[in-house]
């Protein structure tokens, strides 16, 4: 977790209750709390013009939800929609801000995941302008694998599913498909039944 939910709620932070496809915050509405995610999985996501969703993250326990809004006045440019039922813990921005200034050693945890997933766009920006797939997939299921501590070969299960690879990568879901069958057979990952294993 990246505040200790204690310190949370000593500072007049409170429980909020989702339901798995209820919006947290909408795209262009304006930031008003930190939020962390007690329990539940989250996908942070942009509509396209043809109505195509692009994921731009799925954070879940423990993480915190587009917390660098709070550091400046721009409304958010991506939705969070609960993916699973969702309990998430929000502080007032102010409350936030006081906090973290008796205690600017928090600025460090949040700064420190804020550079994880900075890391993560920047080793996935390059390959994701190319246009094999195979190599994009591969990537990215990689970085996820790593991201867990995983090294041995099909040791890790991605817990995404085939729609949310491809929301992901900006794929077709008929693209990922295809994919990882051909990923599979060159030895590359294991599927077992629904599960692909890395």
């Amino acid at each position: 977790m990246i505040i200790c939910e204690n310190l949370l709620f000593s500072h007049g932070a409170e429980l909020q209750n989702y339901t798995s496809g209820e919006y947290i915050f909408e795209e262009e509405s304006t930031p008003k709390y930190y939020l962390q995610i007690k329990s539940g999985t989250v996908k942070l996501s942009s509509f396209l013009e043809d109505g195509k969703e692009f994921i731009h993250g799925i954070p879940f326990d423990g993480h915190c939800i587009a917390e660098t809004y709070l550091f400046h006045d721009k409304k958010y440019a991506v939705n969070a929609i609960a993916i699973t039922d969702c309990e998430i813990i929000r502080l007032e921005k102010n409350k936030l801000i006081k906090m973290l200034q008796k205690k600017p050693d928090l600025f460090f945890n949040i700064y420190s995941y804020t550079a994880d997933r900075m890391h993560y766009r920047y080793i996935i920006a390059a390959p994701f302008s190319f246009q094999d797939p195979l190599a994009k997939l591969n990537l990215l299921l990689n970085h996820i694998k790593n991201y867990f501590g995983f090294k041995e070969k099909f040791s890790y299960p991605i817990p995404y599913t085939r729609q949310q690879l491809a929301s992901l990568t900006g794929m077709r879901i008929e693209t990922v498909i295809r994919t990882i069958k051909k990923m599979e057979k060159q030895d590359m990952l294991k599927i077992d039944g629904t599960k692909i294993f890395i």
